[in-house]
């Protein structure tokens, strides 16, 4: 549905003790103008003035009723607002001239003043008023009175000083209120690109982990069914029925990554377990399993890491430990749960904690168990194998 021809409404940015103001300051001036021309009739009966009183009382009430509708809410003063308090002001300062008792209103149009000028020009407009009102008083009482002469710059003064602090308040108010969105469109803008790098990673590991490790198991068993053709026969056939079913397992992975569906040992309900039972390191390495401890349910995303990090420990078994057997133990201790991956193959020297890892299989492990607040650790010494445990900590059960 199209809105292009529907109004633009500007918001109302008005702090609520700023609206409360405004609606005192209005009812105030047509309780005064009311008042003044009440008075203006009771005390002058017949005048030859009433018609003009009468007339310039209703224009001044229709400019104030209309100054909403010409723009005066704006934060920015405009022409358009100029003319409409250059035309209240005006009929104010004729009605004075007429009949002094409207200088009352005066008070009501410092507010509007305010709201409707810089500061400055406010100030300067107010004095002007001011002035008036004390000349209008001052006629109107027939002599001198310093209570006339100093009351009136009194409460202009004071009505003055509380009209620019609601209005720098309310400001305020509007600057802080913009920070706030400005700020909360910033934060999620950055939230949704570290959820794209997460994702981004996330994604390389699982394309590591499995679609790299099987391409990368099928090429040393079509290598060595190459090797192996011509001599053992059967041999070469055995290494290429595994690489087919390795194809077949990294097709279902590859469509697991398009629907980013759970990895499908875990699919049809399968536990942790039973998805660890049926890995394998390739046809030389035998792999074991373990479970120790009660079982309990595991966060999916949990399963899938371990998972996955299992499949990355047998694939770096498979092409560099050189071992015949690795054992696979998952450990249920409570707090946490433990999956150790154990070889024995040739080992190596443990690197540096600040040494970089070479190749993408380990720091995608970290990785992984890091971002469920776990650890990875790795014991290994040349000809002694290695052990690398991956522990994650689990929530309390309620």
């Amino acid at each position: 549905m199209s809105h292009a021809n529907h109004p633009t409404r500007t918001p109302d940015t008005r702090t609520p003790d700023t609206r409360i103001l405004a609606a005192v300051a209005h009812t105030a001036f047509f309780l005064l103008l009311g008042a003044s021309l009440a008075r203006f009739l009771l005390r002058h009966p017949g005048d030859p003035r009433t018609p003009w009183i009468i007339a310039l009382s209703i224009t001044l009430a229709l400019l104030y009723v209309l100054g909403p509708a010409l723009g005066v809410r704006e934060t920015t003063p405009t022409a358009r607002r100029l003319l409409w308090l250059g035309l209240v002001v005006t009929t104010w300062v004729v009605l004075v001239v007429l009949a002094p008792s409207f200088a009352w209103c005066a008070v009501p149009l410092f507010f509007t003043a305010v709201r409707t000028l810089p500061p400055r020009a406010a100030i300067i407009l107010v004095a002007l008023l001011t002035t008036l009102v004390v000349i209008a008083q001052l006629q109107l009482a027939g002599a001198f009175d310093p209570n006339l002469l100093l009351a009136p710059p009194a409460v202009a003064a004071l009505a003055t000083a509380v009209f620019v602090h609601m209005e720098r308040q309310a400001q305020a108010q509007r600057a802080l209120i913009d920070d706030l969105i400005r700020t909360r469109r910033e934060l999620a803008a950055t939230e949704r690109r570290e959820g794209t790098l997460a994702e981004r990673q996330r994604l390389s590991m699982e394309i590591h982990d499995t679609l790299a490790q099987n391409l990368s198991s099928q090429q040393m068993l079509l290598q060595a069914a190459d090797r192996t053709w011509d001599t053992d026969p059967a041999t070469a056939r055995a290494h290429v029925r595994t690489a087919t079913g390795i194809a077949a397992h990294g097709l279902a992975e590859a469509r697991r990554l398009v629907h980013d569906l759970a990895p499908p040992e875990l699919a049809d309900g399968a536990g942790l377990a039973d998805a660890l039972r049926s890995l394998d390191a390739g046809p030389d390495i035998t792999v074991r399993f373990h479970l120790e401890g009660t079982p309990s349910a595991l966060p999916d995303r949990v399963q899938s890491a371990l998972l996955r990090i299992a499949q990355g420990a047998l694939a770096n078994v498979r092409e560099h430990s050189g071992a015949r057997t690795a054992a696979l133990t998952l450990s249920f201790l409570g707090d946490q749960v433990v999956l150790d991956i154990a070889d024995d193959g040739h080992g190596f020297t443990e690197p540096r904690p600040d040494a970089a890892e070479r190749g993408h299989g380990l720091p995608a492990m970290r990785a992984r168990v890091r971002q469920l607040g776990g650890t990875l650790t790795i014991e290994s010494a040349p000809g002694e194998g290695t052990v690398l445990s991956a522990a994650v900590p689990l929530e309390p059960t309620p």
